[in-house]
């Protein structure tokens, strides 16, 4: 027989004679005791079950009668452009699976929607085991990482174009987001394997005919693996765009640095005649002499025209 029931505060709950699903969005107060009431689980875990208490790292404990797991998955910030870490609580019993989690986290609230919506699904819900339901959960949760990492590529790929188009104050900016996200993401997924890898190993005693899973909780390990691979791959690509762009700054400053010492020097010569025929003393050669202005003029013009054929000669310039 199954048994629907909506919601009940913020818990949302479907439940047939076999597995029951409670998806409960922003645990306060009231979620809280009911579970307390209802499933006695012990009061650590649900102080981190609490909506306003976030966890440091994802983790796994075992208890007697019921499994505990902090899963963190990445979550792109439009406003402040920065992937932020979400936070997804689940206990697992002998006949329940509870998530529990914020409103940022639509694809929990979507497959619960999606099982509260088709009927065959509902009724499917009464065959599966609470370890299998978490399997496809998590799955979809993997899956959604994908469109997050496709944008870091697209980034890569911009800034790859603003190298070429000379943009080097752009990439500089960019390539710092960038790298930022990259690290909260592979901070954030560092620990899922080690996760996995003890659910897929560990024969837990409430729950029962689970051992044929490890294969499916193998190939989330893979999917894990896959991931991080290929966001590490973009870390390493982003650090070579970025050593790219930091050489072709320092190659520009050299250049206006040249250009600026060539200037410099070729205005030296002018500076010391002009400073010599400057200077107050009796007899100055060419000084008081017919159209001396202008002998001393051309004497600074062969002066620079001297400096300047010196420096093309040896391809300074």
């Amino acid at each position: 027989m199954l048994i629907k029931i909506k919601k009940m505060g913020q818990i949302y709950s479907l439940k047939t004679n076999k597995l029951t699903w409670h998806n409960i969005i922003n645990a306060g107060d009231a979620e809280i005791v009911f579970l307390r009431k209802n499933y006695h689980f012990n009061e650590l875990d649900l102080a981190d079950a609490y909506a306003k208490r976030h966890a440091q790292r994802p983790k796994i404990d075992i208890r007697e009668n019921y499994l505990f797991l902090v899963f963190l998955f990445p979550f792109y910030n439009h406003t402040l452009k920065i992937i932020e870490p979400k936070e997804i609580d689940i206990f697992i019993t002998t006949d329940t699976i509870i998530t529990i989690q914020n409103l940022k986290n639509g694809e929990v609230n979507s497959e619960f929607d999606r099982y509260w919506k088709d009927k065959i699904l509902t009724k499917s819900l009464a065959e599966k085991k609470p370890l299998v339901l978490l399997y496809e959960l998590l799955d979809k949760l993997y899956t959604a990482c994908f469109p997050m990492i496709d944008h870091i590529s697209l980034d890569i790929n911009h800034i790859e174009h603003n190298i070429y188009a000379k943009k080097e104050r752009q990439i500089v900016e960019d390539v710092l987001i960038i790298k930022r996200n990259i690290v909260n993401f592979l901070k954030i997924m560092q620990p899922h394997k080690r996760i996995l890898r003890k659910i897929a190993t560990t024969d837990f005693p409430f729950l029962t005919g689970e051992k044929k899973l490890v294969i499916y909780y193998n190939d989330l390990i893979d999917a894990t693996k896959n991931i991080w691979d290929t966001v590490d791959n973009y870390r390493q690509t982003v650090d070579n765009l970025e050593d790219t762009n930091n050489i072709l700054v320092s190659f520009k400053i050299n250049d206006v640095m040249r250009t600026l010492t060539i200037v410099s020097v070729i205005v030296f010569p002018l500076t010391l005649i002009a400073g010599i025929f400057g200077m107050n003393v009796i007899d100055m050669p060419i000084v008081g002499q017919k159209l001396d202005f202008w002998k001393i003029i051309l004497l600074m013009a062969a002066a620079s025209i001297g400096m300047f054929s010196y420096f093309k000669y040896k391809k300074w310039i």
